[in-house]
């Protein structure tokens, strides 16, 4: 019990002293102080950031089921590519077509297969306009493969969907800029000139895949987009759902095989379509975020390298300033561990000032991220721990040598220093 009173009493001793140091050289610990906490708010926003995106797609996914994947005219890649067929053959694969997607709906183990394109235009009600609305179509069966929260009127049936019905369904946002308050069912909107009744209301939660947040949207039936807005219909997007029980791999053998067919293509030929799934979609999303938080980490390290130094600098003034006070303190007994002990405490308080500072802004700016777009931004117990933890490493690690060189010093030669 004295051993650990002693120990305590000496870290508080360490924690004071440093305090000290920090009022007596405002610039210099300030300074240090800067550099660690730049690098800690770095490390928190990024993680918080990563944590909320994370969660978002996670989400998107899981709403269209966790089986369900995805026929696209165009894989996802990243290769180089100039234009041409050469580097880019995939820009020659013809359009998904709805024969296509009706074929796919007979397949034994296809519980739905639905369509969708994504467009942009004009919206406006009366006086009221919206120039850069997102204009998202689909086929009917939108709201078994999507599910739309509704909370006013309904979704599009399959029936409208198929006769390319004038009729389209808004989001919460969208309402409120054209309606207001008042009721929108059944009014008439105009969207790109073209005039169309409003049938339902949905909100739309924002993410990072579906943008959401404060962008106007309107859904309206993809035969629709194509009839009415004289939309051409070729970038279409297909989204198969297996039954119950079967297994995703055998359906997309099976989707495989059927569009192979209906393309004419031969044994020995590439496809000239895409299946993704959603591992595909999940690697590909790991693939970029992790090299973007390997450099946002590397950019942080740079904060905590020039705090570190700032450490070195400030702690090795402050040994050579109190030169004579070490000298007293080994002739009054202390040893090296006891000095080096209260120098590291010094290094590592400055630095733990510096990291909980980050920590702290860092914590502010992830929940004005999160207020503020469509990214669900959350600090991870594991980033506060990680940003503590390296603030406090930076400590031990850069004050060892001013630590060290305090703790070496020759009682004798300390005393007599002027």
């Amino acid at each position: 019990m004295t051993w650990l009173a002693a120990r305590t009493s000496q870290i508080l001793e360490g924690i004071r002293i440093a305090l000290e140091a920090l009022r007596a050289n405002r610039v210099r610990a300030g300074l240090t102080i800067l550099g660690i906490a730049v690098g800690v708010f770095v490390v928190v926003v990024i993680s918080a950031a990563v944590h909320g995106i994370n969660q978002s797609v996670a989400r998107d996914l899981e709403s269209t089921g966790p089986t369900t994947f995805f026929v696209q005219r165009y894989p996802i890649t990243f290769e180089a590519c100039d234009g041409t067929g050469d580097t880019c053959k995939w820009l020659s694969n013809p359009p998904i077509t709805f024969a296509e997607m009706d074929a796919l709906n007979r397949l034994e183990g296809a519980a739905t297969v639905g369509a969708a394109m994504y467009w942009g235009g004009a919206v406006r009600y009366r006086d009221r306009s919206l120039p850069s609305a997102s204009i998202e179509s689909y086929t009917g069966n939108w709201s078994i493969l999507g599910a739309p929260e509704m909370v006013d009127g309904r979704a599009f049936t399959d029936q409208e969907a198929r006769s390319a019905a004038r009729v389209v369904v808004l989001t919460t946002v969208t309402r409120e800029r054209l309606f207001g308050e008042a009721d929108p069912i059944g009014k008439e909107i105009m969207v790109n000139g073209t005039p169309f009744t409003v049938i339902g209301v949905y909100r739309d939660n924002a993410s990072f895949l579906s943008g959401g947040g404060d962008r106007a949207k309107v859904v309206m039936p993809i035969q629709s987009l194509g009839r009415h807005l004289n939309v051409r219909i070729r970038d279409m997007g297909l989204a198969v759902k297996p039954r119950a029980g079967y297994q995703p791999a055998e359906l997309i053998d099976d989707v495989t095989a059927t569009l192979r067919g209906l393309r004419g293509l031969r044994p020995g030929r590439e496809s000239n379509f895409a299946i993704i799934t959603q591992d595909k979609i999940m690697d590909t999303y790991n693939k970029i975020f992790g090299m973007f938080f390997l450099v946002m980490i590397a950019l942080s390290a740079v904060g905590l390298i020039v705090g570190g130094v700032g450490v070195v600098a400030i702690m090795m003034i402050s040994v050579t300033e109190r030169t004579r006070e070490i000298g007293v303190r080994k002739a009054l007994g202390a040893t090296r561990a006891n000095i080096l002990l209260q120098f590291l405490i010094e290094a590592v308080t400055l630095t733990g000032i510096g990291g909980a500072l980050g920590l702290f802004v860092g914590w502010g700016v992830a929940l004005l991220v999160r207020q503020y777009s469509p990214i669900a931004a959350s600090v991870p117990p594991a980033a506060v721990v990680a940003a503590l933890g390296a603030s406090a490493v930076t400590g031990v690690l850069f004050g060892m040598l001013p630590a060290a060189r305090a703790s070496r010093l020759d009682p004798v030669d300390a005393l007599r220093y002027e």
